[in-house]
């Protein structure tokens, strides 16, 4: 379906190579806001300094996951990516379910970032006597992200590539400093990534804590396939482009993390957190802190100022690589019948147009609800959208693959290992994830209800009205996305048909 040139039913092949596909997926993972936000939660929620062994574990079975996901992609090469591999295994009406989770999974998550650069934008300037509510600041990133990927997609991946060569160096410089000078109690290996300090707590308490975290901040690896349309090659550059994208973001976790674990000393990490993190006498009333006192402490002032502004543009590189995904989730619908075939088409730079313009009017509309109701930024719309997330996608990576080994066992040509015990493997360690997040939605996004402590393990399901609405929300959407293709009769489409051919 790709052409050289863009069309009304295409987008322009030949412009993305393995590295442009990888700027894209690692700096939808935002890895320092990784780092600043989700990692300090991990240690002191979690199960403290093993929190780098979880975000290790996590990496390892998203890296088994991608063995069936790479197979697929050699087969199928389509912007849906999710909805084509889901539709070729389990029928189009199962794609199109698993498009409208998609589709939720990342206008959610576009919404979270929003939240989290207007809110710290805002606090940024405002310490320089530049006062403006954080709206202003999220709308004019919307602003520059919706120029940005109505322009052809090798732009967005320069200036991707920019921000995240920036943005991983000043990560690693930092964590490479510390563990030369090796902290208070020096390298404790076992500390950290030991089986069972890793596991300390169970699933029920610390370990799963952890775990839920480390798993959310790998939203957006999964990207790769979306932009196999676009690549140079697709069967080889969405398999290596997957594999080199994980690769890279749990080694940037894991050895991040094991630094800060370093820096502070395993036997006093929940100690440290809590005194670097606190703000009048509230634990991690400032995650960020954390990372930005160890890099004042280890390197300097001059690398926490710098990291200060990084965070920003870390946020940016994110919400261009997920308005780029969300768009072309639109243009695949489209373009299969699903939704209006409008959406379906490109413009002269090959960009699916209406699908950024759709993808743009909805992120606005939210954030305008959210700014006349004045909630806020951070506590309101970046947790409750990350943690919708987080679910949706684990839903229909579950549904991937278990989609490979139907098609597979259908239509074969692959190895035992990649047609069915990688995927069959995945899908229980992927089920077992969603459990986590799910029996902890009230921890990711603080949702439990008045007088509940949703850090201790009897606090699982137990949520106000608000948490189970958005906890169900990506079962909802793929209730409706199902329904919504019986009524298309989207199995005897023949538009939907040619998508997942």
């Amino acid at each position: 379906m790709s052409q050289k040139n863009g069309s009304a039913g295409s987008l322009k092949s030949g412009k993305l190579g393995v590295l442009g596909i990888v700027f894209f997926v690692v700096a939808a993972s935002a890895p320092l806001v990784g780092m600043t936000g989700a990692v300090p939660v991990a240690m002191l929620a979690g199960n403290g300094a093993a929190a780098p062994g979880a975000y290790l574990a996590v990496g390892l079975i998203l890296m088994l996951f991608s063995v069936g996901y790479a197979a697929m992609s050699s087969r199928v090469t389509n912007t849906g990516a999710f909805f084509a591999y889901v539709g070729r295994g389990l029928g189009a009406n199962a794609g199109v379910a698993s498009a409208f989770v998609s589709i939720v999974s990342y206008i959610t998550i576009q919404l979270a970032i929003y939240g989290f650069f207007g809110g710290v934008l805002a606090g940024q300037m405002g310490a320089m006597g530049i006062e403006l509510p954080w709206y202003v600041w999220s709308l004019i990133a919307w602003a520059l992200v919706t120029g940005l990927s109505l322009l052809s997609v090798d732009i967005g991946a320069k200036v991707l590539g920019v921000l995240l060569v920036i943005e991983l160096t000043a990560l690693l410089i930092t964590a490479a400093v510390i563990l030369i000078d090796g902290g208070p109690e020096g390298l404790n290996f076992g500390a950290s990534f030991s089986p069972d300090q890793i596991l300390a707590g169970g699933f029920a308490g610390g370990a799963g804590i952890a775990l839920a975290f480390a798993v959310a901040s790998y939203i957006g690896f999964e990207a790769t396939a979306i932009y196999g349309e676009e690549s140079i090659d697709p069967k080889r550059s969405v398999p290596k482009a997957t594999y080199w994208a994980i690769g890279l973001i749990t080694v940037v976790f894991a050895f991040t993390s094991f630094a800060m674990v370093t820096g502070m000393g395993a036997s006093k990490i929940f100690d440290e957190v809590i005194a670097r993190s606190a703000i009048d006498g509230v634990p991690l009333a400032d995650p960020a802190a954390v990372l930005f006192s160890l890099a004042n402490q280890y390197v300097g002032p001059w690398m926490t100022t710098v990291m200060g502004w990084l965070v920003i543009t870390s946020l940016f590189a994110g919400l261009l690589a997920f308005q780029n995904a969300s768009a072309r989730y639109f243009f695949a619908m489209g373009r299969g019948g699903v939704l209006p075939a409008s959406f379906g088409k490109t413009n002269a730079a090959g960009a699916p147009s209406n699908g950024v313009i759709a993808t743009s009017v909805l992120a606005a509309a939210v954030m305008i609800i959210f700014a006349i109701a004045g909630l806020d930024p951070v506590l309101n719309l970046f947790f409750w959208m990350s943690a919708v997330t987080v679910i949706s996608l684990l839903i229909v990576e579950v549904l991937v693959s278990v989609a490979v080994v139907r098609f597979f066992k259908q239509n074969g040509g692959e190895n035992l290992w990649k047609s069915t015990i990688a995927p069959v493997a995945s899908a229980i360690l992927l089920l077992l994830a969603l459990y986590l997040l799910m029996s902890r939605f009230n921890l990711l996004a603080g949702t439990a209800p008045e007088g509940v402590d949703p850090s201790l393990p009897e606090s699982a399901w137990q949520l106000n009205g608000l948490g189970w609405f958005l906890v169900l929300l990506p079962f909802i959407a793929g209730v409706i996305g199902y329904v919504w293709a019986l009524i298309n009769k989207s199995e005897k489409n023949e538009l939907t048909k040619d998508m997942l051919s």
